[in-house]
This record gives structure tokens, C-alpha cells and sequence, in this order.
């Protein structure tokens, strides 16, 4: 009888060790999971400020060539 206990109480710290083990590799995977996500987010900033800042060269660009062209007719 006790031989059948302690291999149920064995089982049992067995099932327990292994949901503990399941439990912390689905943290670990949510936890790359979000830290995936905030890099993607830091290059779609990275993109953005790029694009602004090429829009922001060709108003300039463009504003200069205007002055220009008002100097060459003058």
C-alpha cells in the first residue's frame, strides 16, 4: 500500500514539475513574443522619422530652388 502511495505521490510531483516547466517556457515565449514586438515598433519609428526627415530635405530643397529661380529673375 505505501509502495502505491509513494509512486502516486511521485506521479503526482512529476505532473506537477512538468505543468511548472510548461508554465515558464509559455513566459518565457510571451515574453520574446513582446519583446519582438516593441523592436518592431522602435524600426517602424526609425522609418517614420527617416521618411519625415527626406520629406523635410525636399521642402527645403525645393524652397531654395524657388528662391533661385526668383534671384535669376530678378
Amino acid at each position: 500500500m505505501n509502495k502505491i502511495k509513494f509512486s502516486l505521490l511521485g506521479e503526482e510531483e512529476e505532473n506537477k514539475e512538468g505543468k511548472e516547466d510548461e508554465e515558464e517556457k509559455e513566459k518565457e515565449k510571451e515574453e520574446e513574443e513582446e519583446e519582438e514586438e516593441e523592436e518592431e515598433e522602435v524600426v517602424e519609428e526609425e522609418v517614420v522619422e527617416e521618411e519625415e526627415e527626406v520629406e523635410e530635405e525636399e521642402e527645403v530643397e525645393e524652397e531654395e530652388e524657388e528662391v533661385e529661380e526668383e534671384e535669376e529673375e530678378e
